[in-house]
């Protein structure tokens, strides 16, 4: 007989008359691993902010139980007083304290009515130590990268001794190595009987770890996979995903003869005087009309830095070196300078710097070339409706409506949104930077499906992707950058990703 520690049962949640989960039951036993996937806006994120309080009792329909007893969870604490943890992919740390500050943060080690600080100390050396990670615990949380953050938060959990651990995305902004650690973890923590449920948009973690997987689709409850039937694979699950089979993620485009180089860095180099160092170096690359150029490397290794330097140089870099576009040499004061020119550059953060959340999706994709809708000086509602409309069509934003705010949507409905915002300002030259990061493997397709369409076009695109995957099924040529210097240049044929991590790792 199962020993569930976890039942959701007919669970059903309403906005403003959206439905996003309809009856879904979902069961955890245990001591197990268990993903729960599915596409942007499926209701797996939902679905945890039910259990863990966010949505108090009475804000859906449906029964928890944990533990064996029925629970009426009215704010975060109620779940986190019985044992539930949940570590979302912003992380809530507080970057100014220190490191065992933020672990017994809102749960002090207190000592005849004091905090006692010595034995926080202490206690976070063993935490710390439960999670593997070797810092000082007076180190300021701000000093340390996202992959330490991340098992931080882990150990504040442990802190308040979890029995369930529920992480939302905690892999989307880690490198290969400290995503590698973190699933490590968990097979460790699965050891000392901690429960953990893992959202998760990477099939090769869930292939990884998964004991079981249970797929939401639509707000609906589509299946549970089992690790142990050999029924958690990707083909498996991508069906039960998207409602469809997806023969090749990466959807092929036929080859044809490029055109001249759209794009040309010459000693391209980047100084930081913030930093005191150059975060791109003596840089010689080249895009031509109608080509996909991937750069890959490891975070820190100057992709970004490279793309902001192109892009009119927001940061402010010293620059030398040339940039010609389309044969003219050119130089750009302001990154208004460069979107003239007919250059567009989709951030890796679409959050904090490529939407406006608060505002909604036509205002959104318009607010890159206003003129266009402006003649008199006042903005054409009507023409900006229709505009935004034809993006909607033709990136397949799931939206009920134009007016919807951004920051209610998924991530990759957010990410079609950016997309629109920069395709409307009409580029030659389109640089995505993690194009795909954090949505799902049906939006992915989407999205390759997109670039597509645009270099079939004529338009040239470049690439910044972690997920060498992606790198080498959508590049036709792909740079390898490491210490903000291009290690190597590869042709499609030739790349794969044994070439590029030798490369990345110079």
């Amino acid at each position: 007989m199962s020993d569930y520690i976890l039942e959701m049962n007919q669970i059903s949640k309403e906005f403003t008359g959206v439905k996003a989960l309809s009856n879904v039951n979902f069961k955890v036993e245990r001591g197990e691993i268990h993903f729960l996937v599915g596409e942007n806006g499926a209701g797996k994120s939902t679905l945890m902010k039910v259990l863990s309080g966010v949505y108090p009792y009475g804000a859906y329909s449906g029964d928890i139980v944990f533990n064996g007893e029925v629970q009426q969870f009215n704010k975060i604490s109620d779940s986190v007083d019985v044992g539930i943890a949940i570590i979302y992919q912003e992380l809530a740390l507080f970057p100014d304290l220190s490191v065992y500050e933020n672990i017994f943060a809102g749960n002090e080690i207190q000592n005849k009515g004091k905090i006692d600080w010595n034995k926080a100390i202490v206690d976070a050396k063993v935490m710390l130590n439960k999670v593997g990670l070797k810092v000082n615990p007076e180190t300021l949380i701000k000093d340390l990268g996202v992959g330490k953050q991340q098992l931080i938060e882990i150990a504040k959990a442990l802190s308040k001794e979890v029995k369930l651990l529920i992480l939302d995305e905690p892999t989307a902004a880690l490198n290969e190595d400290d995503s590698e650690n973190l699933l490590q973890l968990l097979l460790e923590l699965k050891k000392q009987g901690i429960t953990s449920i893992m959202i998760s948009h990477k099939l090769k973690e869930v292939i990884a770890i998964a004991d079981k997987a249970t797929v939401i689709r639509d707000g609906e409850t589509i299946c549970t996979l089992n690790s142990s039937k050999g029924e958690i694979t990707e083909a498996n699950i991508i069906r039960n995903m998207v409602g469809r089979e997806i023969e090749d993620i990466y959807p092929k485009r036929p080859k044809k003869q490029l055109g001249e180089n759209v794009l040309e860095l010459t000693n391209w180099t980047a100084y930081d005087p913030k930093l005191g160092r150059n975060v791109a170096a003596n840089v010689n690359m080249h895009v031509k009309q109608g080509e996909i150029v991937g750069i890959a490397g490891l975070m820190g290794s100057g992709r970004t830095e490279l793309a902001l330097s192109i892009f009119g140089n927001a940061k402010n870099y010293k620059i030398q070196g040339d940039l010609m576009l389309e044969g003219q040499l050119t130089k750009f004061k302001h990154t208004s300078d460069a979107i003239k020119a007919g250059i567009a550059y989709v951030t890796e953060d679409r959050k904090g710097d490529g939407l406006f959340l608060l505002q909604d999706i036509k205002s959104n994709i318009s607010i890159g070339n206003l003129k266009e809708l402006s003649a008199t000086g006042v903005v054409d509602e009507n023409k900006e409706i229709v505009i935004a409309q034809g993006y909607r069509e033709s990136l397949g934003i799931k939206t009920p409506t134009l007016l919807q705010l951004v920051g209610n949507l998924s991530g990759g409905n957010q990410q079609k949104v950016s997309l629109g915002k920069w395709l409307f300002v009409g580029p030659k030259l389109l640089i995505l930077d993690e194009p795909t990061r954090g949505i799902d493997v049906g939006a992915k397709f989407e999205i390759y499906s997109v670039m597509n369409e645009l270099i079939n076009k004529g338009m040239s695109i470049i690439m910044i992707s972690s997920e060498l995957g992606e790198v080498l099924g959508m590049s036709d040529r792909v740079y390898v950058m490491a210490e903000g210097e291009i290690k190597g240049e590869l042709s499609s044929e030739e790349a794969n990703q044994e070439k590029i991590m030798q490369l990345a790792t110079q």
